[in-house]
């Protein structure tokens, strides 16, 4: 009879055992991190996408970067429960299908505000400095492997000065000389320093003295020159316009989602104390 009762308390206990199987002091095995409306995340999927971001990284996720990740996560995972809510999207539903909720429910939620031309105006004079155009050359060269074939070069020039591009075809060692030795368009700071003030200060169509470098020994020519300037207000409108739209629309999605977090329940906890790998 005793050993009857023993082997019936150990299966007992074995059931029970089973049954929390997972659970830590009467935790839930995967608990609920976001709650909104009914609809429910689970840390589970969050582990799953903080596993699917650090394989891609190929680096342990330290606790800061996991916490922005979780951050992010609940933001956008929020937007989903809010469409499921809604009976917009099903449980299960696809990325694709979730997407399409979501921009369903911002549409909804944060209509698209058309500029008025009185904002476009106060951010183009706000920010009129930070869109100067900066002088600009296009810049062509031809590049030798010593001083004298750069001063034979040159000589050349002088006699025909429209040879430029065919010469650099023949003669340039540097990999623009198949486009004639065209090197492109450049403002002040994008060229090497050895070669930024003879350029910048030759006149259209002129062509420089013989410059050394660590390539070799350069001729250079400025085919056309483009003062520095800055846009006016009709040149930028529309662009200015889509912009502070586009700022305009992002900020106000911010917020909608800030509205959406302060509603639900949000249990970091639980995240934080995810269980051990081993």
């Amino acid at each position: 009879m005793i050993d009857w009762a023993c082997r019936h308390r150990h299966a007992l206990f074995a059931a029970l055992l089973l049954s929390g199987l997972g659970c830590r002091d009467g935790a839930p095995a995967d608990p609920v991190i976001l709650s909104i409306d009914g609809q429910e995340l689970h840390r589970e999927e969050f582990e799953r996408y903080a596993a699917e971001v650090q394989a891609r990284g190929e680096a342990v996720l330290d606790p800061a970067v996991r916490s922005a990740l979780l951050q992010s996560f609940l933001e956008k995972r929020v937007l989903v429960l809010e469409a499921r809510a809604r009976g917009q999207v099903k449980p299960g539903a696809t990325g694709e299908e979730e997407t399409a909720a979501v921009q369903k429910l911002l549409a909804q939620e944060v209509p698209w505000r058309d500029v008025s031309d009185g904002d476009v105006q106060a951010y183009y004079e706000a920010h009129k400095a930070e869109r100067a155009v900066p002088e600009m050359i296009t810049l062509r060269q031809i590049v030798v492997a010593t001083a004298n074939e750069a001063r034979d070069v040159r000589r050349r020039l002088q006699k025909q000065p429209k040879s430029f591009v065919a010469l650099a075809r023949d003669l340039s060692k540097s990999p623009e000389a198949g486009e004639g030795g065209l090197m492109g368009r450049f403002s002040r700071g994008q060229l090497p320093a050895e070669l930024e003030g003879p350029a910048f200060a030759l006149a259209v169509g002129q062509i420089s003295d013989v410059v050394q470098t660590t390539f070799g020994y350069h001729v250079l020519r400025v085919d056309a020159r483009e003062p520095a300037h800055e846009p006016t207000l009709e040149e930028s409108r529309e662009r200015l316009r889509t912009e502070l739209s586009r700022q305009s629309a992002d900020r106000r999605v911010r917020e909608y989602v800030a509205g959406l977090l302060a509603r639900a329940k949000v249990n970091h906890e639980a995240v934080q104390a995810r269980p051990s790998s081993s």
